[in-house]
């Protein structure tokens, strides 16, 4: 493409950047589903969504979690979460929020963990190569 010419790929910032009085997350709920709400987040994408709707099919309350992305080049997902009634789906998500946030820790502290002892293994045998012995 020429300088100067522009497509319809929107810049990168405005994939992850929240506008003035633009909110993360909205609920809006289904009236036509007993116990259903319909979240729209912006600026995340597949990633989120898909963590999200899983976690939430793990939950004994929740009948159904889906989600879509209305156009790939807005970066927004629409989930929709449908309860049993014992709790609302937004307690649902809060607690698949929760739930994921203590995963991704533990995911974290164990790769971390791995990492710095293949570090340890690599940096031992390079100090054997260096003192000549070989096994």
């Amino acid at each position: 493409m020429a300088p100067g010419m522009h497509n319809n790929v929107p810049d990168r910032f405005e994939l992850f950047l929240l506008g003035d009085g633009e909110k993360k997350v909205t609920e809006e709920p289904d009236t036509r589903i007993p116990s259903s709400s319909i979240f729209t987040f912006r600026k995340e994408d597949h990633t989120l969504a898909n963590m999200l709707r899983s976690r939430l099919l793990q939950s004994q309350h929740v009948s159904f979690a889906g989600y879509k992305v209305p156009h790939p080049l807005v970066s927004e997902f629409i989930l929709r979460i449908q309860t049993d009634g014992t709790i609302a789906p937004r307690a649902a998500l809060m607690q698949a929020c929760q739930e994921l946030i203590t995963d991704l820790g533990i995911l974290s502290r164990e790769f971390t963990k791995e990492w710095e002892l293949r570090k340890m293994v690599g940096d031992g045998a390079k100090a054997d190569d260096r003192n000549g012995d070989r096994r």
